[in-house]
């Protein structure tokens, strides 16, 4: 342990400069005008994978943006651990939010700041830079491998057939990967557990065109108004979801493991306090770490319709739309939730709208056993690391490749996450600590030392 501190306090500024340099690469995929800026990452990841001493390096080509491969084959006798992460980011917006630019990377009060930097940048480059570490201190136990995509934040469309048609190439014992959370680095956690998901677009048709609100107003549905009544209507007076059979499927936990989760340190005041709100919301019933990990839940990511621009505008406007997602529970399948959300959304529109439904992507929630191997390994290092044995959690979130790594490599996943829920992921003015980075760096060898020792 004290040699890999030692390497890590020699190099962190290198680290740090590395990472805001890749930082500053607005990597949209969502949106096409940053393709070439997506492009020029995944040349930038090759580049570091090459530098950091893995061979085979390849930027391989989808019918998306690319997959950046690379590998370390030390014996083929020994584990492979095979490293998923990914380059793209959420597009910045709202941009006036943020205290400074997104793509220009800003040191505050020990944290860097900058759109991916903990989602997902900042923690795939803890891996590289652990890999480097490992080959400079001849200390690699492990052969590894290395898939690093472009689009997860849309959905990873493309990643099934890569991995379909690679599943030899990655063929691998355990997969590793950090685009998760812990507590924090006084209480540290590994995520047993994702919930899944169902994307949709939803699109409500009053009117050929819009409309004078005066000369109109009264006489004709509103788009606007009756899509914000649909959607009041999903949710009951207990916050519960009212699409119909919606939580058949779910899986419930014992009474036992309720508690065992809500053994996590959680403290409602600091909670509300963070997030500048006066009082909590959700299905009743259940306490906050409950609903935001172990049930299923649906929210509106965005809504829009008439006139937003400066100033007054009198309209009654001819479309209304929204976008929902839906996170899922052990169980529950995505396909099945997307399409009992379409057939309720289309029962419950008035005849005088017309709705149409879009689906755009989904994920199967998942379990990850805790009695693994590479469970134990990932357990044991960060005891060393931390001083503390992490405290197991359900991730509220959703990888949805991780259960596309079981079905098709038939190996199972480790998620070990150094962000924190506070770092403002998918939000204005994200962020990592850097305490977090560097112990990332830390960590991650160490999980490698007792994989390899727990392997025999």
């Amino acid at each position: 342990m004290q040699n890999i501190k030692q390497y890590v306090e020699e190099n962190k500024q290198r680290f740090l400069n590395e990472l805001v340099e890749l930082l500053k690469f607005p990597s949209i995929s969502a949106d096409p005008q940053y393709k070439n800026d997506v492009l020029k990452t995944a040349e930038f990841v090759a580049e570091k994978l090459k530098d950091a001493g893995a061979d085979h390096v390849e930027v391989c080509p989808t019918a998306g943006y690319p997959i950046v491969y690379g590998e370390k084959i030390i014996d083929s006798s020994k584990p492979t651990v095979l490293v998923y992460g990914h380059y793209d980011v959420q597009p910045a917006d709202p941009l006036e939010v943020w205290k400074t630019s997104p793509f220009e990377p800003v040191i505050r009060d020990g944290k860097l700041f900058a759109r991916g930097a903990c989602d997902d940048k900042g923690q795939f480059y803890m891996h590289v830079k652990a890999f480097e570490l490992m080959i400079n201190s001849n200390s690699l136990p492990c052969n590894i491998k290395f898939m690093i995509e472009g689009e997860e934040e849309v959905g990873s469309s493309n990643l099934g057939v890569f991995v379909k048609e690679n599943a030899e190439r990655l063929k691998a014992d355990v997969v590793l990967i950090s685009d998760t959370s812990m507590i924090s680095l006084e209480n540290p956690s590994l995520e047993t557990g994702l919930r899944g998901l169902s994307y949709l677009e939803v699109e409500v048709t009053g009117p050929n065109r819009d409309l004078h609100s005066g000369v109109y107003g009264g006489a004709v549905a509103n788009p606007a108004t009756i899509l914000c009544q649909l959607i009041a209507s999903l949710h009951d007076k207990n916050n519960h979801v009212t699409i119909p059979g919606f939580y058949d499927d779910v899986l419930s936990l014992t009474d036992d493991e309720r508690a065992s989760l809500n053994n996590a340190p959680y403290n409602e005041d600091e909670y509300k306090k963070d997030l500048g709100v006066d009082a909590l919301w959700g299905e009743q019933g259940y306490s906050t770490i409950e609903r935001t990990g172990i049930r299923p839940t649906l929210e509106v990511n965005g809504i829009w319709g008439g006139y937003i621009g400066e100033g007054a505008k009198t309209v009654l406007p001819s479309k209304a739309s929204a976008k929902i997602s839906m996170r899922l529970v052990p169980n529950q399948h995505s396909d099945r939730i997307t399409e009992l959300f379409t057939k309720h959304f289309n029962n419950i529109a008035p005849d005088y709208v017309k709705v149409n439904v879009k689906a755009h992507h989904g994920g199967e929630p998942v379990v990850t056993p805790t009695d693994s191997v590479a469970y134990k390994a990932a357990e044991k290092a960060i005891e060393e690391a931390f001083g503390k044995k992490p405290i197991p959690t359900r991730g509220g979130g959703s990888i949805p490749i991780v259960a596309l790594f079981e079905e098709v490599l038939g190996i199972k996943t480790v998620l070990m996450g150094f962000g924190l829920d506070s770092d403002n992921l998918h939000s204005p003015n994200e962020k990592f600590d850097l305490a977090n980075y560097y112990k990332g760096i830390e960590t991650i060898p160490l999980f490698y030392k007792y994989y390899a020792e727990l392997s025999l």
